[in-house]
């Protein structure tokens, strides 16, 4: 049986974990600061950035969502965007990510409802497969550009 809840201190070095494993699946090395900041981030009551955790059946964090609010200009109320999600590699295919999707949706509909969106790497397709099921696919292109 999966649950899902919110981050607490005490989750700090797992997440680090779960959160470094990500970064290595996109090709992207997390430093130190950027660890740091983003759990600030996470443990902060007044930052945006929401962190939902999905526990197995043991009580062993196997994933985790990084979720916030934002303003949706199409309709002038509530949106959310989902920055990351990632399961544990040995925990693939349990539903967790499922899960954690669900967890993010309930509270959204509890805090104002809206839409929740989220991007993921075109060559991603395992995830792409959970995402066609929960989800509509857009035809959004999205851009990047550092300043």
């Amino acid at each position: 049986m999966l649950t899902v809840r919110f981050a607490a201190d005490g989750d700090e070095a797992r997440w680090r974990e779960l959160f470094t494993a990500y970064g290595v699946f996109y090709e992207t090395a997390f430093d130190r600061p950027v660890l740091d900041g983003v759990w600030r981030w996470i443990r902060d009551p007044e930052h945006p950035l929401i962190c939902f955790l999905a526990e197995d059946a043991r009580g062993r964090v196997i994933g985790f969502a990084h979720v916030r609010e934002q303003s949706d200009t199409f309709t002038a109320g509530h949106g959310w965007y989902l920055d990351d999600l990632y399961t544990d590699e040995n925990a693939r295919g349990t539903g967790a990510g499922t899960a954690l999707i669900d967890a993010i949706a309930a509270h959204a509909a509890a805090h104002g409802g809206g839409t929740l969106r989220w991007i993921t790497a075109a060559d991603n397709e395992r995830a792409q497969r959970v995402y066609d099921r929960l989800a509509e696919r857009t035809t959004w292109v999205t851009y990047e550009k550092e300043v």
